[in-house]
């Protein structure tokens, strides 16, 4: 693990180097107080003399004063690198997870990823800004007072050492069962976080069933599960401390009881034995207390197995090797090929991961022209939304290629291709802001008139001057203080801001009523003149004025065409029509 973190520590290595020397400072400082102690006892007490215990006090006042300065900047410096290092790590993970492509966050939970990102990194502060902080001091306090130990009495020295193996092997194998079971504790916390924030999110769904007492019962067993394992852990680490307490006490006892015999004796002076008393004491405390931070050393180790499975997970999807230099737009590509169309699917399929032996798109062939608007009809699980994931690249063909502009996905940056779109889903996505930072999402850069008139051109300038704080007002999590019919004009809008070269329209006007629909469907006429755009519409009375439909079912393209001559040439086609429209004459006579 140290060895991993020494990767984010390096750039910070003369603030290391201060730490270190303070460390190291203070841990002789202290182990100096019991020459201290000694000459208190000799030239003090021993020698009745007030000016010997005068002069032995100023020395160790002064000790204590150079220690209390040393171990400023011991904290200070550790301290700062810990909470520097970890910040560099989340920075790092966050990054990394955002390269990744949807399909990897539709296989992993978001609240485990969350629990990674922010507890396991905790632990990690933890033991970069104070436990490796205590436990090398107390680490160098160990080995001086040993060594000084072994200079005032190797007899009394060699009784103390006795019980060294008796706690190093209980040390390394207790470690590891806490290691083990420190990576299952936050595992469980993990999944009990993720419960928790699932429940949560949808807690109207929750409330509407009346299914309170069973969330709390699951939420209640998964939180039971991972106290279990932490108790497993805790009484791992309880056993361990017990029996080093009882080891080094029990050899100091002993030490004590020959080191007595030797002062009555007149073997050892007083001084020496109570200075010999406070290097085992130091030796014993430093021990026990490495072995305390021993075990949140091993938590932190699980912790961060977790953060390095997670940086260590591949995109599949990734930009090729471009010089930046070299990086086109959408128009400069367009003007370099001499095919008309500007997307061609060439006899590409898909299959899902989980599905490898159906296809949710086989050998598809289409072209689609530049400033065409062609839509996507067929019944549910058809392929339409996996044809806007494959033309972002979420994800690839296992067959065949997509084309824009003549050139194949896999040869466009991600973020220049990414950026000729305008995503507007079915289920429009806001973030937990107000309206003014939810709309400049599309393009940052935009200026206040450019804002306000992507609004207006939604329509939904209207009910934004109706909020409490106008552009200003914060929209809760998701968006959740607006309705449906709001939150899809407040992403239309984010997508007429984006100025694309190519519209994505998953069912965008799904949500809105009649009036809303009438005015927001202008909007994206307009929007659409001159773009080419893809839309995918259950609602064909939606899409009658595209340039052309084209027709999907079970994966395959069944039919293209405008609307008139689908009803002539597409069975499905025509089936789908008739349902629709004659519901919608049943409803006008009802």
């Amino acid at each position: 693990m140290l060895f991993w973190l020494w990767q984010f520590v390096r750039p910070y290595r003369m603030r290391l180097a201060v730490a270190i020397i303070a460390l190291v400072s203070t841990a002789m400082l202290t182990l100096s107080l019991g020459q201290g102690v000694k000459l208190m006892i000799d030239e003090g007490f021993s020698s009745q003399s007030t000016a010997g215990l005068a002069s032995a006090l100023g020395i160790v006042g002064f000790i204590i004063v150079a220690m209390s300065i040393g171990a400023y900047f011991r904290f200070y410096m550790v301290s700062w690198l810990g909470e520097r290092v970890v910040a560099d790590v989340r920075k790092k993970l966050y990054r990394h997870l955002v390269s990744l492509p949807p399909s990897f966050f539709e296989d992993n939970l978001a609240g485990e990823i969350q629990s990674r990102v922010t507890t396991d990194t905790t632990l990690l502060q933890t033991v970069i800004g104070s436990s490796f902080s205590f436990a090398l001091r107390n680490a160098l306090t160990f080995i001086g007072g040993l060594t000084l130990m072994f200079i005032s009495n190797i007899k009394l020295t060699l009784i103390v050492l006795l019980v060294v193996p008796f706690i190093v092997f209980p040390l390394i194998y207790f470690g590891r069962k806490v290691k083990k079971l420190s990576r299952d504790s936050q595992d469980k916390i993990a999944t009990v976080g993720a419960w928790a924030g699932e429940s949560l999110q949808h807690i109207k769904v929750v409330q509407a069933f009346t299914r309170e007492d069973m969330v709390n019962e699951q939420f209640g067993q998964a939180a039971e599960g991972a106290f279990d394992v932490a108790l497993k852990r805790i009484r791992q680490r309880a056993i361990l401390i017990a029996l080093v307490m009882m080891m080094v006490m029990g050899s100091v006892a002993g030490m004590l009881f020959v080191g007595g015999s030797d002062v009555i004796a007149g073997e050892l002076s007083a001084g020496d034995l109570a200075a010999f008393v406070f290097y085992a004491i130091m030796v014993a405390g430093s021990l026990a207390a490495v072995t305390e931070v021993y075990g949140e050393v091993q938590r932190a180790a699980g912790a961060a197995e977790r953060i390095r499975e997670l940086l260590a997970t591949e995109a599949d999807i990734k930009s090729p090797a471009i010089e930046l230099s070299n990086r086109q737009s959408l128009s400069q590509s367009s003007d370099q090929t001499s095919s008309p169309a500007l997307i061609e699917f060439n006899n590409m399929s898909y299959a899902y991961p989980s599905r490898p032996n159906r296809n949710a798109l086989d050998k598809l062939n289409l072209a689609v022209n530049a400033g065409e608007s062609i839509a996507l009809v067929g019944p549910s699980g058809a392929g339409k939304s996996t044809l806007f994931d494959l033309l972002l690249r979420f994800r690839d063909p296992q067959n065949g290629d997509i084309r824009i502009a003549g050139k194949t996905l896999t040869e466009w940056d991600l973020q220049d291709l990414r950026s000729q779109f305008a995503l507007v889903p079915q289920q429009p996505v806001l973030f937990s802001a107000n309206v003014w930072d939810n709309l400049k999402y599309g393009r940052p850069d935009a200026t206040e008139a450019d804002v306000m008139a992507a609004a207006k051109a939604a329509h939904a300038d209207e009910f934004i001057e109706q909020l409490p704080e106008g552009y200003q007002s914060f929209l809760g999590e998701q968006g959740v203080k607006l309705s449906g019919g709001q939150k899809q004009r407040l992403a239309i809008a984010r997508a007429i801001l984006r100025d694309p070269k190519i519209l994505l329209l998953d069912e965008a006007t799904s949500a809105l009523d009649a009036q809303s629909e009438h005015y927001v469907q202008q909007a994206l006429d307009t929007l659409m003149k001159g773009r080419t755009t893809f839309i995918i519409a259950h609602r064909l009375a939606t899409v009658r004025h595209v340039d052309r439909i084209a027709v999907f079912d079970q994966g395959q393209l069944v039919d293209v065409g405008s609307h008139d001559e689908l009803l002539a040439s597409s069975e499905l086609y025509r089936r789908l029509a008739e349902l629709q429209f004659q519901g919608a004459k049943n409803d006008k006579l009802t």
